[in-house]
């Protein structure tokens, strides 16, 4: 399936604050797109600022690429929360099963390869 990833990212509304609350009951589908499906899962697109929820796939590799603005990824391994710092054209492979959130994200526009399930939490998950 061929798809415009210039398209997809052009019908996302900024989504200005984000927080991990709103994975569990407000609405920010305008801020995310499926832009294909792929395996088991898709590739997505996001636009928004803020901190996401802790979130695992237990399927396999996760990969984010962001394509404009900032964010922090933080993996959580060995009960330790590691920091990377992405900006524009910058991409990160999540290994399977980590835990793993987005924060201090600014105006990011981002790609994932993500398989599915996701399985989410609010608070730091016990390793």
């Amino acid at each position: 399936m061929k798809r415009s990833l210039t398209d997809v990212l052009s019908g996302l509304k900024h989504l200005p604050n984000r927080s991990p609350a709103m994975a569990f009951g407000q609405d920010a589908s305008e801020a995310f797109a499926e832009v294909v499906p792929y395996r088991d899962g898709a590739v997505y697109a996001s636009y928004y600022s803020g901190s996401s929820e802790w979130e695992r796939h237990p399927n396999g590799d996760e990969v984010v690429m962001v394509l404009e603005g900032t964010t922090t990824v933080v993996l959580l391994t060995n009960a330790k929360e590691e920091r990377y710092f992405l900006a524009g054209n910058e991409l990160i492979v999540i290994p399977v099963g980590v835990w793993h959130r987005f924060e201090g994200s600014e105006r990011l526009k981002v790609m994932t390869i993500t398989p599915q399930p996701t399985e989410h939490g609010l608070e730091t998950p016990a390793v």
